[in-house]
C-alpha cells in the first residue's frame, strides 16, 4: 500500500483540485496516470515559510497589498497565510505537467478562513 502524503490521486482520467494560496489561482485537473509519479500529483502550492517565519517576515499591510481585489478577513492573525509564504503555484503546475492536465483555471475572488 502506498500513501502519497501531500498528493492527490492522478490516475488516468481522475479529476482533482490543486489549490494555490489564498490569493492565487487554483486548478481543476485530470490525472494522466503517470506510474513514475505513483499516479499522484501535488495537492497544492505548499509552504515556502513556516507559519512563524511568515509572521516574522510579513505584516498585515503586506497581506492587504497582496490580497488587493480579493475579499478576505483582514488582520494580523491571517499574516501567516500571505500568498508569499507559499510556493509559486505556476512553478508547481509546470513541475506537475507530466502528471496532470489542466481542465480549468480558477481565479480567487473571495477567501474565508475560520474563526
Amino acid at each position: 500500500m502506498v500513501d502519497p502524503k501531500g498528493a492527490i490521486d492522478a490516475h488516468t482520467g481522475v479529476l482533482g483540485l490543486i489549490p494555490g494560496s489564498m490569493g492565487t489561482r487554483s486548478y481543476v485537473v485530470r490525472g494522466k496516470g503517470n506510474p513514475a509519479g505513483l499516479c499522484s500529483a501535488p495537492h497544492g502550492a505548499g509552504r515556502r515559510f513556516s507559519r512563524n517565519e511568515a509572521r516574522r517576515r510579513f505584516t498585515a499591510e503586506d497581506l492587504a497589498r497582496r490580497m488587493h481585489g480579493i475579499e478576505y478577513r483582514h488582520g494580523e492573525q491571517w499574516v501567516d497565510e500571505i500568498p508569499d509564504a507559499y510556493k509559486d503555484i505556476d512553478v508547481v503546475m509546470a513541475d506537475a505537467a507530466g502528471l496532470i492536465e489542466v481542465e480549468h483555471e480558477l481565479r480567487q475572488v473571495m477567501n474565508v478562513k475560520g474563526t
